[in-house]
């Protein structure tokens, strides 16, 4: 008996994915020849049993967490493991340990990205419902291989941010309700005409470094150009990734970020700077008022004068940074 799948579907989802995933997988068949390959974003604990287990009661397909070395089947369902990137190769899983990207491990782009080296025109990739832009990269690396680009209508997504980041940079086949994925994806199994397609050679490479996990700096300077940005992850040199068509940055240590996701971590650095700052200035402040008091009850009271002269001045700087501490929480100014 044959096992191996016609076509692989690449599904990823974030906030909200849970009921769409039902409202799909409820649609799979094994008519459609397929094996499919889910990433929703988890917490490193992670609930990645419970989410098969509650899926399995969707779908009559196997549902089963994605194992390393696993032989690809079809008319399975594959969901990620939590804190591990999912990678699909000819044959088989690989998991991949490497730093996250797009602040996800695992990574959307991951999986879609390996799909579309692996299986080039006979890859299927779905975005669902989530928030900022995993899974944009990805598709733009199936639409490169030959693949079928898929999202869900953003008018019905509960966070419509994905479908959103896809359809501003991807030209896709299809934007579509749920409740017409199922019959899309029958219909591309039967109609589609698979085109030979070359792997561009900066795909195939990024689908190396995410599964060794860890790259250098001489390959980097194969994919991108360095940029004046740091990672703010672990500060190295962000390269510029100059062959894709979305705009993305990863350093030679395997962290990459789409330019959002990118904005999203330095803010979130910046404003925990700024807090370490704040805690410093209110303990210097409260040294210098103890000094103050000491030196009131010991009679020195120019002393004592000049220690609240400081403290009066170190406190409108700790209002200042209140201020802008406050204002960086308004939407606006993110």
């Amino acid at each position: 008996m044959n096992e191996k799948p016609k076509f692989v579907v690449v599904i990823g989802t974030s906030a909200g994915g849970f009921f769409a995933l039902t409202e799909l997988i409820s649609q799979l068949t094994e008519e459609m020849n397929a094996a499919f390959f889910v990433v929703m974003h988890l917490s490193h604990r992670g609930i990645g049993g419970y989410l098969v287990s509650q899926m399995q009661k969707y779908t009559p397909l196997l549902c089963t967490e994605a194992e390393e070395n696993v032989i690809i089947r079809k008319d399975t369902i594959y969901f990620a493991q939590p804190n591990k990137h999912l990678l699909i190769k000819e044959n088989t899983i690989a998991l991949g340990y490497g730093p996250e990207e797009n602040r996800w491990r695992p990574s959307i782009d991951v999986l879609f990205r390996s799909a579309a080296a692996a299986f080039d025109g006979h890859t299927i990739g779905i975005i669902l419902t989530g928030m900022l832009d995993d899974g944009t990269a990805g598709m733009s690396a199936i639409k490169r291989c030959g693949g079928t680009c898929i999202v869900q209508d953003p008018n019905e997504a509960e966070y419509p941010d994905m479908p959103l980041s896809v359809l501003k940079e991807i030209e896709v086949d299809y934007c579509v309700p749920l409740s017409q994925m199922g019959a899309i994806i029958s219909a591309v199994n039967a109609n589609k005409k698979i085109e030979n397609t070359i792997i561009p050679a900066d795909i195939v490479k990024e689908v190396e470094l995410s599964e060794k996990g860890v790259g250098t700096i001489d390959e980097m300077k194969e994919l991108g150009d360095n940029s004046v940005f740091t990672c703010p992850d672990c500060g190295g040199v962000l390269f510029e990734l100059k062959n894709d068509a979305v705009t993305r940055y990863k350093c030679h240590t395997g962290h990459s970020y789409s330019v959002n996701d990118l904005l999203a971590k330095q803010f979130k650095n910046i404003e925990s700077s700024m807090w370490v700052a704040m805690r410093g200035l209110e303990e210097r402040k409260k040294l210098l008022t103890r000094l103050a008091e000491k030196n009131i009850q010991r009679g020195f009271h120019r002393t004592a004068s000049d220690y609240q002269t400081k403290i009066d001045e170190l406190q409108k700087h700790v209002d200042n940074l209140k201020q802008v501490l406050f204002a960086t929480q308004r939407e606006d100014i993110l």
